[in-house]
Parts: structure tokens; C-alpha cells; sequence
């Protein structure tokens, strides 16, 4: 029997552009720009050999059936390893279907986790490029594998899988923190299929992208993630509510791509008062505080 268990960091994304037309998966994604949080998803895999490959699948201790991108990549990984019974355990500590990257930090730390605990042989980029073709045929993300392989805070230059996609860091990221208010979900898939939203999406992300990585200051991500998510016309009064009021105090927030979740990304000395400004605006709601995970996806001994 074998056992692993591995960490993939939340990811928020402020802006993007769509760059899925590519005949090949692997080189289908985005560029964008977002940061890497010190929540996610562990996903713990036990392994035992047998006579034909079956699997469960629990989220946060429930078992599911509808977890269709993990039985996507279970499926492709039992294609190219020994028969084992398969015990899956997602454990996720962000808001879901909210823009955290779950779907894509769950897949791809099941990924690393079934290739560990199986013994199946692959390379840690082709165990993350199946969780990455996995996501894109799903269409539950673009780009969230491939920024949760490499943490941080930064900016996807090059659309496609881990081993593909290119990205460059925006300096001095440990002085920063993340600040969210999370009030409900949106549907990334939904979104994706839009041919609207696409064509809105398309004409301000790319050069936002080109203007960052020439560029990355904190600042500036949040000045374009704003004007970005005014342009794709998705906020919600709630979120006009926080955008207006925390301008009106000196903070810029913008919106998750996809979830109704407003965030900024601001100096430690202020994440704190911004978070106690977010929660006497909104009464019974909580502003969360995190860090900004640099490492990315990793195996890990700590227990979810």
C-alpha cells in the first residue's frame, strides 16, 4: 500500500487572456496575472494494488461522484500505471467554484499524489501536464495548473502546460498579503463558454499581460485588474459596494476571475485595517488575511 498526500496553493486571477485555439492541450492555457495563496487544496491518495483500477473520491470528508475533473485524471493516469484501488481525499480550504483555483489546485495535487503513491513512474512535469489537459477539456481553467506548479505572485507570459508556459515573478513578494471578501460562486465553465465574455475578455487581457510583465508592481496589477474587470462587466452590487467604499478609504480591490470575491493584494502594515474596514461594511461577513505561497505545489507530510 502506498500513501502520499500534497499541498497546491489557492490562486486568485485579477485579469487574463483566453488562448485555448492551439490544436495541442498542452500548449492551450492563458496569460495572465494573479497570486498564489498560503490556503489550497491537499489531496491525499492511498494506493493498493489489485485486480482492476476502482477509486473514491471524498471532498473535505464527503464522498462525491461528481468530481469529474479528478475521475478525469484518474482515468488517464490508470491508462499508464498498474491496477491499484485508489482512496481519494481532497481536502480544500478555499471558497470553491469562487475563482480560488480549486479545481485546478485539486487536480493537479492529485496528480503528484497518484503518481507518488502508485509508483507510476512519470516525471512531475508529465504527472502536472495531466492535470493541466485535464483542466482544458474540462474547461474548469486555463492557466490555474500551471500557476499553482509555481506559486507566487506573477505574471503567465506564455499560454500552455507546466514544462510550456512561461511566467515572470513580481519582486519583493513577502511583504505582501492578500485580502478577500468571498460572497458566492461563479461558474468558470459557464463562463468560458460564453462567446461573448470571451470577446470581452480578449480585448484588454492580452495587452494588460504585455503591460504587466514589462512592468509587475503590486500596484499596478490591481490598477489593470480593475479597469479589466469593469471592462467584462461581471460586477455584482455587492462587489460595487466594496469597490466604491474601499476606494472612497484608499484601497483598490478588484474581482476574482471567476467568483464573486472581491481581493487586493497590498503591504502587510495594511492588509489588517483593510480587512476591519471590509467587515464593519458588511456586517456577519469575514475579510481573510493570507499569504502569498512562493513554493507551490509540493508534497507534504502536514496533515489537512
Amino acid at each position: 500500500m502506498g500513501t502520499s498526500t500534497v499541498f497546491a496553493p489557492g490562486h486568485l486571477t485579477g485579469l487574463f487572456q483566453i488562448c485555448d485555439q492551439a490544436a495541442d492541450p498542452l500548449r492551450r492555457g492563458a496569460r495572465g496575472s494573479g497570486v498564489s495563496l498560503d490556503i489550497g487544496v491537499y489531496t491525499r491518495v492511498t494506493a493498493e494494488p489489485a485486480d482492476a483500477t476502482v477509486w473514491s473520491i471524498e471532498i473535505n470528508g464527503k464522498k462525491t461522484g461528481e468530481a469529474f475533473v479528478s475521475e478525469n485524471v484518474l482515468s488517464k493516469f490508470s491508462r499508464r500505471m498498474a491496477p491499484h484501488a485508489l482512496a481519494v481525499e481532497h481536502f480544500v480550504e478555499t471558497p470553491v467554484v469562487a475563482g480560488f483555483g480549486s479545481s485546478g489546485g485539486g487536480v493537479l495535487s492529485l496528480a503528484l499524489a497518484l503518481n507518488e503513491a502508485t509508483g507510476a513512474g512519470l516525471t512531475g512535469v508529465e504527472a502536472t501536464q495531466i492535470a493541466h489537459v485535464a483542466e482544458i477539456e474540462c474547461k474548469t481553467g486555463l492557466g490555474s495548473v500551471f500557476a499553482a506548479v509555481r506559486g507566487g505572485f506573477g505574471v503567465l507570459t506564455k499560454p500552455g502546460a507546466p514544462g510550456i508556459g512561461e511566467a515572470v515573478s513580481y519582486p519583493d513578494q513577502s511583504s505582501l498579503r492578500v485580502v478577500y471578501l468571498h460572497f458566492g460562486p461563479i461558474s468558470t465553465r459557464e463562463a468560458l463558454s460564453n462567446p461573448a465574455l470571451r470577446v470581452k475578455i480578449n480585448e484588454m487581457g492580452g495587452r494588460f499581460v504585455d503591460e504587466l510583465s514589462n512592468k509587475p508592481t503590486p500596484e499596478r496589477f490591481m490598477r489593470l485588474s480593475r479597469q479589466f474587470t469593469e471592462h467584462v462587466g461581471l460586477v455584482t452590487p455587492r462587489l460595487r459596494t466594496v469597490f466604491d467604499r474601499m476606494d472612497a478609504a484608499g484601497y483598490t480591490f478588484t474581482m476574482a476571475m471567476f467568483g464573486e470575491v472581491a481581493f487586493s493584494v497590498m503591504d502587510r502594515s495594511r492588509a489588517i485595517d483593510a480587512a476591519g474596514l471590509l467587515e464593519k461594511f458588511f456586517p456577519g461577513c469575514e475579510a481573510v488575511v493570507v499569504g502569498i505561497d512562493e513554493e507551490g505545489a509540493r508534497v507534504t507530510s502536514r496533515s489537512p
